[in-house]
């Protein structure tokens, strides 16, 4: 693992020292070898753009070159203006320029006029997407650069490891078994045990879920039949208590109520059968 990232490493670093990136040697590719060779003109020194290419000083850059081609251009139609009006005064055969030809350079101007602006749009629609590729790939060289810095201190803590690990070993030559055996099991048998009790978890948590939705239905119930139950302990109650009566009476050699009633209700109707001459 140690040669693996070192080799990564040293083949990152050969790969920058053989082409560093530069945002001024790139351009040369575009540029042109004739343009490539030739000294910078501006008062901005050739070292300085080639040294520092920090995006603030690139800036300071491109605002001195505006600057500069604005004052070029103005300066060259100043100059071409006064030659040509120069000219055509001090010339033996005076320029006359008829009305027709100032019509057709007027429209000849305006359709030129309309493609440089066209042509412009363009170039400002290339610049604003090279403004965002550029600003990706700065992001992407810095990460590169982090994740380089990251890589050459990966042989180091690689070693580290691996000498806490001798260690580790040399320590416990020889760990004991634990008495439960899943407590032994390798590590694909512990993700697959451990998949298998969240799953017995999950269907735990959603039985316990469904009965607690069933808790209040259940608690209506149970006030359903405790009230239907309560008259029926009532009477069970009074049964029971008439029932040790009469027993009581029964012991004591008493009549109860009941048997009075029955022996009243037999001899009336014995009474009411002969008053009336029915036989049974």
């Amino acid at each position: 693992m140690a040669q693996i990232s070192e080799d990564a490493l040293k083949a990152l670093q050969d790969l920058e020292a053989s082409k560093p990136l530069s945002i001024i040697r790139l351009s040369e590719s575009i540029s042109g070898s004739n343009e490539s060779g030739q000294k910078r003109s501006s008062d901005v020194s050739a070292d300085t753009a080639y040294g520092d290419t920090s995006p603030a000083n690139l800036a300071v850059d491109l605002v001195h070159y505006k600057e500069l081609f604005s004052k070029l251009r103005f300066s060259y139609i100043e100059q071409v203006t006064k030659e040509r009006f120069l000219r055509a005064i001090t010339s033996e055969t005076p320029l006359f320029i008829e009305p027709r030809e100032n019509a057709r350079l007027e429209s000849q101007l305006l359709e030129e006029k309309s493609s440089l602006k066209a042509q412009k749009e363009e170039v400002a629609k290339m610049v604003a997407e090279l403004e965002i590729r550029g600003k990706e790939l700065a992001a992407r060289y810095e990460q590169i650069h982090l994740q380089k810095a990251t890589l050459a201190d990966l042989p180091e803590k690689i070693a580290e490891l691996e000498m806490n690990i001798q260690n580790l070993r040399e320590a416990n030559p020889s760990p004991t078994k634990l008495r439960h055996p899943n407590l032994n099991l390798p590590l694909p048998a512990t993700l697959s045990l451990l998949n298998e009790r969240e799953s017995e978890i999950s269907t735990l948590d959603a039985q316990i879920r469904a009965l607690q939705a069933a808790i209040p239905r259940k608690a209506r119930e149970l006030d359903r039949l405790e009230s239907e139950l309560q008259p029926l302990m009532n009477q069970k109650k009074t049964a029971v208590t008439q029932a040790k009566e009469a027993r009581q009476r029964r012991e004591d050699g008493g009549i109860g109520d009941l048997e009075q009633k029955g022996r009243f209700y037999r001899a009336a109707d014995a009474s009411l059968r002969q008053m009336l001459g029915v036989e049974i």
